[in-house]
């Protein structure tokens, strides 16, 4: 069985380190000595288990500085409960690095020879830009792609023939007739949270949309009123501000069945995989990656959070209302609404 890489290429070590505004080539080459050997504990293009009525499908949205696998912790849980999980790789110059194949100016070469790479990097702001009026733009992208993401696997499960360019990559013809796009849903962490409410407002057939720490700044005042719901929002103790908190409510006070929770004794960064890289290079490059909650004690919360919202909105037949009480914010290392230093509001 082969497990795949946790930075799939050595060119995302290095974006890691031009978005911290490390030197690009000294940083990437320490992360890469870091992080560049850890494997995820699943099988590379694994046998597909097909199912009649279809699995439910979850698009997945990351974070500022983020790509696709750094949220590999959540998304393989996620899809051991049954859930095709999509994680899109945002090409709006918020990823720390991405990359799309290109059609090359040779001739008479096969489809793959054809394509070359072109990689895009992180976009740091410019003397005199406000961080409103780049980031604005990127999150109604960031939907778009994400919208793009649906239309693929829709296309894939009617049985359109949909080639995958990605090198011994997965035949996207494996989920012919075996998602179920009746039971969509919508989710991200920080940037991708915030891409997730606003995918949901956009896109009719995403039935609910779950916000881990969602950072509100990027969206216009004049979204609220065409807001839709329901959103889950599952918060870190300790990175929402005043203002966003009042912005989620402004959300839940429109759909009743949007809520708030907040993870004690969690950051910002306890909703990525770096909560578990914690030691040695890790810890002295990413500030505060873990809290004083367990990570896996906080991931198990979350997702058994996340699992009784999704049966409740997607209508599923499983027995994961048994943690209906965590939407409502009880339960251990749970508050309801706003952390306990913002609960004046």
């Amino acid at each position: 069985m082969e497990q795949p890489l946790w930075i799939p290429r050595y060119e995302y070590c290095s974006g890691l380190a031009n978005y911290l505004q490390f030197n690009k080539h000294w940083g990437g080459l320490l992360f890469n000595l870091a992080m560049g050997s850890c494997r995820l504990p699943v099988s590379w293009n694994g046998p597909f288990k097909s199912k009649d009525s279809g699995y439910p499908l979850i698009i997945f949205s990351h974070g500022l500085g983020a790509f696709r696998t750094l949220y590999s912790a959540f998304c393989m849980e996620l899809a051991s409960r049954g859930f095709v999980v999509a994680v899109a790789e945002h090409r709006d110059q918020s990823a720390a690095t991405t990359y799309f194949c290109k059609k090359a100016p040779e001739k008479n070469q096969t489809i793959n020879e054809s394509l070359e790479e072109e990689w895009i990097p992180y976009r740091q702001l410019g003397e005199g830009e406000t961080e409103f009026h780049v980031r604005n733009p990127q999150a109604h992208q960031r939907v778009n792609e994400c919208v793009r993401v649906l239309r693929i696997l829709q296309d894939v499960t009617s049985g359109r023939t949909v080639l995958n360019i990605l090198p011994g990559g997965l035949d996207l013809m494996t989920f012919k007739g075996s998602i179920d796009m009746s039971r969509v849903a919508v989710m991200g962490h920080s940037f991708g949270g915030t891409t997730a409410i606003l995918t949901l407002a956009k896109e009719t057939q995403f039935r609910c949309a779950v916000a881990l720490d969602a950072w509100m700044f990027p969206l216009e005042r004049g979204f609220y009123p065409k807001a839709r719901g329901p959103v889950f929002f599952i918060n870190a103790e300790k990175f929402q501000t005043v203002e966003s908190i009042n912005l989620m409510k402004k959300i839940c006070t429109q759909h009743e069945q949007s809520k708030i929770i907040t993870v004690l004794g969690s950051v910002h960064r306890s909703q990525t995989d770096f909560a578990f890289m914690i030691g040695g290079l890790i810890s002295k490059f990413f500030s505060q990656t873990r809290g004083s909650l367990d990570p896996y004690e906080g991931q198990r919360i979350m997702v058994q959070a996340m699992l009784a919202f999704l049966q409740k909105h997607l209508d599923l037949k499983e027995d994961y209302d048994q943690w209906n009480n965590l939407i409502e914010g009880i339960g251990p290392s749970l508050t309801p609404g706003a952390p306990h230093h913002l609960s004046s509001l």
